[in-house]
This record gives structure tokens, C-alpha cells and sequence, in this order.
């Protein structure tokens, strides 16, 4: 399997996936850039409309926090805090204002109890665990050789892939509600709505991105450890 010290199953499960992350990132940071020289028509900022929206769909219990760093915008479900960076928070454009109503679309899916949310707030530790402890498992594994610490490494490491799967569907509905509400609030009016899109579209790019790097790297694990076996 091995030629020159390279190994092909990392450049064909592995490397075009990681390329892909690279092209995402650069494209998330390119299309947040343009767009952020668009100010909004509402004139507010981002956590102005973050509230806004938030307190129109009755999520009052929101807190919106600063936090910060560039695009480092997240909703804490346990915390039920909104955190915008500080190349959001401030800022009236249209890129500012689309990444701040995404989080906000995943408040909205804590509160309806979205199923998926559900699912990967559960998995939490088992994602963590197994990023962490799976991959030195499998080295000990075949580096003993040991079947069964194979096994378990590949298990752990399967459940960290899980995790990055069900986050598509949780991104990807974020923004479709994000979008949803900028219309109904009319916060976005006319090609805002599109150029928002834009936004969400490339970020929800890094996503896939890294689901594929988990599932590319998981599958080849499973191909080495059979490959042994036989």
C-alpha cells in the first residue's frame, strides 16, 4: 500500500477533502469581505439586529454577549448566550448581520426543540472523546497490533464523524431560518436577502468540508485495519 512513504488511501480519502476546507475557508473569508463593505438599508448593527429579531420571535431570554476574534460567532445552547465577534458585533453590513441572525436561527432551534440540535447537543462528549482518544488508539493499535484497541479506537472515532455529519442539517437549517426572519422583520429588503444568502452559503461550505476530512479519514482507517487483518 506504501510507495516512497506515501500513502495513497491519505491522498484519495483524505487530501481533496482538506483542499476542499482550504477553498471554503478562503471563499468564506472572500465573500464575508465584499459583502462587508455593503452597509444594511435598516442601519442597525449586528446585535442591534440580533435583538431585534430575537425579542420579535419572543426569545427574550437570549443574552447576546461579545466575544473575541473574527467570525468566532456561536450560540451556547447551556448558556443560552448569543456571542458575536468583534468583526460583527459593531458592524451594519450585510455580511455582519447575516453571520449574527444565523446564530440567532440556532436560538430559534433550541427553542423549538429542533430534533437534530437535540441530537448533536447529546453527542457533545462522545464527539470530543472520540476526536481526542480514538486517534491515539488506533495508533497504539497497530502499533501493537491489537485488534481490539482497533476497534474501539475506530468506534470512539465513528462517533466524532457522527457528530460532523449531524451538524450539516442543524447549519443549514440555521440559515434557512436566518433568512426567513431578516424578511418577515424586514431587516433585509430587496438584494440584501440575496447577498445574505451568499454569506451563509459560503460558511455552510467549511462545514461540509469538515465532515468529509472526519468521514475520509474514518474510512481509511477502517481499510487499514481490514487490510491487516487479511
Amino acid at each position: 500500500m506504501y510507495y516512497y512513504g506515501i500513502d495513497p488511501l491519505y491522498l484519495m480519502l483524505v487530501v481533496p477533502a482538506i483542499l476542499l476546507t482550504l477553498i471554503a475557508q478562503m471563499l468564506v473569508k472572500g465573500t464575508f469581505s465584499k459583502y462587508s463593505r455593503v452597509p444594511s438599508s435598516s442601519g442597525l448593527t449586528a446585535s442591534e439586529a440580533a435583538r431585534k429579531i430575537l425579542d420579535h420571535f419572543g426569545l427574550f431570554g437570549v443574552q447576546i454577549e461579545r466575544v473575541s476574534g473574527s467570525l468566532t460567532d456561536h450560540y451556547d445552547p447551556r448558556s443560552n448566550v448569543l456571542r458575536l465577534s468583534d468583526s460583527v458585533y459593531n458592524s451594519n453590513s450585510v455580511a455582519a448581520i447575516a453571520v449574527a441572525i444565523h446564530e440567532c436561527g440556532h436560538a430559534m432551534q433550541k427553542h423549538k426543540r429542533y430534533a437534530p440540535l437535540v441530537l448533536r447537543s447529546t453527542l457533545v462528549p462522545i464527539a470530543n472523546l472520540g476526536s481526542s482518544a480514538g486517534p491515539w488508539l488506533l495508533f497504539l493499535g497497530f502499533l501493537l497490533s491489537f485488534n481490539a484497541l482497533i476497534d474501539i479506537g475506530i468506534l470512539l472515532f465513528a462517533g466524532a464523524v457522527l457528530f460532523y455529519i449531524i451538524t450539516l442539517p442543524v447549519e443549514f437549517n440555521a440559515s434557512r431560518r436566518a433568512l426567513k426572519m431578516l424578511k418577515e422583520t424586514g431587516v433585509f429588503q430587496g438584494p440584501e436577502v440575496y447577498m445574505g444568502g451568499k454569506v451563509l452559503t459560503a460558511a455552510a461550505m467549511t462545514y461540509v468540508a469538515s465532515a468529509l476530512v472526519a468521514l475520509g479519514s474514518l474510512i481509511r482507517y477502517i481499510i487499514i485495519a481490514r487490510n491487516r487483518r487479511d
